[in-house]
């Protein structure tokens, strides 16, 4: 989108012009980059209805930024300078969302800021975990080794993503298959037999009787189990996007029998692997939580690491801090973390132990179809047996009643 714009600059000298960005507010940062007063800015672009509801959908999604980055680690190991990499990564980039955050990234560099802070103006796309490996690379002069661990760490993020959706498709598949199943028997099947099964005065089993009631609700009162579920459906999604809700759903995927293993040491794993590169780059050890608690990606471990932050900024131990969360942090990794913080190698055991965890999370994503299908198939064939009994189980009763 283009802006028309009125801002003066440090001399007080009024400028107009125009500034291209996907929103007004990215236009004004543009123009406050370029230390300029911003009087007024307009749009020049008659935006409807349409485009005004495409644009509440566009955002950078994971696989774009896992791309970015790789692509910046690549250039940055052929020791391509800054401002070419950004030029590069804009002609290359098919996103039209990252095209322009990587133009007013470049813009920013071109206006005097730092790449950390380039990225910080954009806070939407950079974490504040990966902002700070920038600015913790900057100081040290080790940008090349940074943006190369960014690039691995969003890869493995992504690997681990796909990974679960993909063991989640195939059962997800046979619930929904099942569940239209069973709106077809009740609703179509049943209440063709049901006078049949009726006329023979015969006793219906408890199960079959249950099914004739559940039809003949679905049939009859279908409405209101819309206007049932639809509202308690919003209300869920709402209450998930709250803080309380948030915290509440991740404490319950934590304690689920298999996904709250692989999540835990999930995290695990994201915290060990954070924290050391942090501490490495020569972050103090309070701060490096924080800011690891705010990219772990869990609500739970975000309050737990923030407590253990405080604690630590207390003059306690982070070893003795984690030890009051064994369910979250199991010994093993206390007790590695004490081993760091007593021969001064602290960063070193914390990369093992993200190594460790990363492992574990390998070994039950492998085995993660094999875990989950079985016990699907498992539950859907206990639902299957009762449906098909409620059926057949008064058929035979009354073959058996017309033959005796």
């Amino acid at each position: 989108m283009k802006f028309k714009y009125q801002a003066r600059n440090k001399d007080g000298e009024l400028q107009v012009g125009f500034v291209e960005s996907y929103s007004q507010a990215g236009a004004a940062d543009v123009l406050v980059s370029h230390s300029l007063y911003v009087l007024s800015l307009e749009s020049t672009d008659k935006e409807n209805i349409f485009d005004k509801f495409l644009a509440a959908f566009k955002h950078i999604s994971l696989t774009d930024l896992m791309i970015f980055t790789r692509q910046f680690a690549t250039l940055m190991e052929a020791k391509v300078s800054l401002g070419d990499s950004m030029k590069n990564l804009q002609k290359q980039t098919r996103s039209p969302m990252m095209k322009e955050v990587i133009h007013e990234i470049t813009s920013d560099i071109d206006s005097g800021l730092a790449l950390s802070q380039a990225f910080e103006r954009q806070k939407d796309v950079f974490s504040e975990f990966y902002v700070s490996m920038i600015r913790s690379a900057e100081i040290t002069g080790r940008l090349e080794e940074a943006v190369i661990y960014l690039a691995a760490y969003i890869e493995k993020q992504k690997l681990w993503r796909s990974r679960i959706i993909n063991a989640l498709i195939y059962p997800i598949i046979l619930v929904v298959m099942f569940l239209g199943i069973v709106l077809l028997m009740v609703t179509m099947v049943l209440p063709n037999i049901r006078p049949i099964l009726l006329e023979s005065g015969t006793a219906l089993p408890w199960y079959t009787q249950a099914v004739l009631v559940g039809g003949d609700f679905i049939i009859n009162w279908w409405w209101v189990v819309i206007l049932a579920v639809v509202p308690l459906v919003m209300f869920i999604l709402e209450y998930a996007r709250s803080e309380e809700g948030k915290v509440v759903i991740d404490e319950v995927v934590l304690r689920m029998p298999v996904f709250g293993n692989l999540f835990a040491k999930m995290y695990i794993a994201r915290f060990a692997e954070s924290l050391s590169i942090l501490i490495q780059g020569g972050i103090p050890i309070a701060q490096a939580l924080e800011i690891t608690s705010r990219s772990i990606g869990s609500n739970v471990f975000h309050e737990i690491l923030h407590e253990v932050s405080d604690r630590v900024r207390g003059g306690e131990l982070l070893s003795t801090a984690l030890e009051q969360y064994e369910f979250y942090f199991p010994s093993l990794v206390s007790q590695m973390i004490a081993i760091g913080e007593t021969t001064g190698r602290l960063d070193e055991l914390l990369g093992r132990v993200g190594i460790f965890y990363t492992r574990e999370v390998d070994d039950i994503m492998g085995r993660l179809g094999e875990l989950i299908q079985p016990l699907i198939i498992a539950i859907i064939g206990v639902f299957v047996g009762f449906l098909f009994a409620s059926i057949l189980v008064p058929i035979y009763n009354l073959v058996k009643s017309f033959s005796a």
